[in-house]
């Protein structure tokens, strides 16, 4: 053996073979996806964003009812509407427009328009006309005037009735002599018009006052059975009379509710015929 060999050897005996390495490709399952918790708003976020509703809620409500003041406020000493001057009539139509638009595009609820309407203010011509007239003829008084809808449970329909409270001084008892009525039914037509169709026109409820009961029956005196046949017949008494038109139609016309909430109600007489301002009240029919 030559000394080649011999050194080949060697460096055969001394090198250490190393193995291929081995692959667990594919051998191995695939590693689990990791599951994420679902994320839910903490109690402390769900506390914090009920909290911010309710701010929220109660500024718009204290608006509304700031807006509402300052309308009843620019209405006071304008007797409803009678001496109301220009520059009266502009403040109140801008307070009227900033308490109509908090509530624009709701539906009509007929079951919050249901009850008695006391009447604050009107530029109503047909409606001042008649506080003109007290003014001017000694014989005639004008009290309150009412809306009363009945159209509670009702679908799209039902009864409105305009009420006016009015008197003959020393003739009727003042401020609830005698009441005229005025009714109508409606529909509504749209998200806030109603169509009124008017039916009759009623004068009742007169109540005759102490001067005029003591001219017919003198206290002194024990009263007659005509004399209390005439009081009879005068307290009793109701006049009726249709509202028709010349083709034997009801006179009708648009109203619009401008505003509605559970102790105000503004609406506007389509056509020019002037706007409205009430108050809850008290039911007494």
């Amino acid at each position: 053996m030559d000394a080649s060999s011999s050194s080949s050897l060697t460096i055969l005996t001394t090198t250490t073979i190393s193995p291929p390495p081995i692959s667990f490709r594919g051998l191995l399952p695939p590693p689990l996806a990791v599951r994420q918790k679902p994320r839910f708003p903490s109690p402390l976020c769900l506390a914090s964003s009920s909290y911010s509703a309710q701010i929220v809620t109660k500024e718009s409500e204290i608006e509304l009812e700031n807006r509402k003041f300052e309308l009843l406020r620019a209405v006071t000493d304008t007797q409803r509407g009678l001496t109301a001057t220009p520059h009266q009539r502009s403040s109140i139509e801008e307070a009227l427009v900033s308490v109509e638009c908090l509530d624009a595009g709701k539906s009509i609820d007929l079951d919050l328009l249901d009850g008695t309407w006391r009447l604050q203010y009107t530029s109503a011509p047909d409606v001042l006309i008649l506080f003109q007239s007290a003014t001017t003829l000694p014989f005639f008084e004008v009290d309150q005037i009412f809306q009363k809808f009945e159209c509670r449970d009702q679908f799209g329909q039902g009864v409105v009735r305009n009420i006016v409270r009015w008197s003959i001084p020393r003739l009727l008892e003042e401020h609830e002599g005698a009441t005229l009525l005025v009714s109508a039914k409606f529909s509504v037509v749209s998200t806030r018009n109603i169509y009124l169709e008017f039916e009759e026109i009623a004068i009742h409820n007169i109540n005759v006052s102490e001067e005029l009961q003591a001219l017919l029956a003198p206290a002194i005196l024990p009263r007659s059975f005509l004399s209390l046949q005439i009081l009879q017949f005068i307290t009793s008494f109701k006049a009726q009379v249709p509202v028709r038109s010349s083709q034997r139609r009801s006179v009708g016309g648009l109203y619009y509710l401008s505003f509605l909430d559970s102790n105000m109600l503004l609406g506007r007489a389509v056509g020019g015929g002037g706007v409205f301002v009430f108050t809850r009240a008290q039911a007494f029919i």
